[in-house]
């Protein structure tokens, strides 16, 4: 049988957007709920410009965006081979309780990998007056599936975080990731993708349970990172970047350990209860 296929005439240029995406102080207090943050910052709905935004919330208004931009460019059964391989985010400045913003999605960049096909998607979000808000690139490999026509050159990337996890181990901090943390963080977080609430669909996708999802761990991390280096203040990050590199099933406990740091930035990964690596090359700005 032959090996699915995604066209790369057809990825060139494809975009979705902009789409006028409202943040609410309900949603923000949602998303730190699910990830666990106590910080009252979060949730006072009494502060000049509401709660605060944890640092990864973009990810809750791009991905209305990642999936109509996915159903242009591919079938749902190519759509659910796809495995987040890096997040690069620039946060321009933290989105704020009761603003509109603009948020669209282009795919910058589809490369053959030897085990199927890397797409590159760029959010771009905007306040009402034209000002950038958040940037990011988001990589997915498309398991098993054969990539047709030239290879499309990613465009100039966002701007990463600055640092590398080199220099040994500064700390660790564990993290308990409870059996239900899947679906409350779909909830909160208005991402439903079924391979992490649906055991059925998850199994038919050849993975052994739910697992979390890519952006709750990477969330997780941010949050331990933000706690032990930047004085607790989620407000000081500029920008996160990671590549994924394993899956967690629930319950487990994670390690997230801090690295290299300077002025400009973090370094970290995280690895699951046997040592192996789930995220790695993490990087915060600040």
């Amino acid at each position: 049988m032959a090996a699915p296929t995604l066209d790369a005439a057809r990825l060139t240029g494809l975009k979705v957007g902009p789409t006028l995406v409202t943040v609410d102080a309900r949603w923000l207090m949602a998303y730190a709920a699910a990830l666990g943050e106590t910080d009252p910052r979060y949730y006072d709905t009494r502060a000049h410009g509401g709660p605060l935004a944890h640092p990864l919330f973009s990810v809750c208004y791009e991905w209305p965006l990642a999936l109509a931009l996915r159903a242009k460019a591919m079938d749902e059964a190519i759509a659910r081979r796809g495995v987040h391989a890096f997040h690069n985010l620039v946060v321009h400045r933290p989105p704020q309780a009761g603003e509109s913003l603009r948020a669209s999605a282009r795919v910058v960049g589809a490369q053959r990998l030897r085990g199927g096909t890397l797409v590159i998607i760029r959010f771009a979000t905007m306040d009402r007056s034209g000002v950038a808000v958040t940037t990011t690139d988001h990589g997915a490999i498309y398991r098993g599936v054969e990539l047709r026509g030239a290879e499309v050159a990613p465009t100039t990337p966002p701007p990463a975080a600055t640092a590398a996890t080199s220099g040994g181990v500064r700390w660790e901090a564990a993290v308990e990731i409870p059996l239900l943390m899947a679906h409350v963080y779909t909830e909160c977080a208005r991402i439903y993708n079924p391979i992490h609430t649906d055991a059925a669909v998850a199994h038919a996708a050849g993975l052994p349970a739910i697992i979390l999802h890519g952006t709750a761990t990477l969330a997780l991390a941010v949050s331990r990172v933000v706690a032990r280096d930047l004085d607790g203040d989620p407000g000081r990050v500029r920008g996160v970047a990671a590549r994924f590199t394993g899956m967690v099933t629930l319950p487990s406990r994670l390690t997230v350990r801090g690295h290299a740091a300077d002025r400009r930035g973090v370094g970290f990964d995280t690895v699951d209860p046997a040592g192996k690596s789930v995220l790695a090359d993490g990087r915060v700005a600040r």
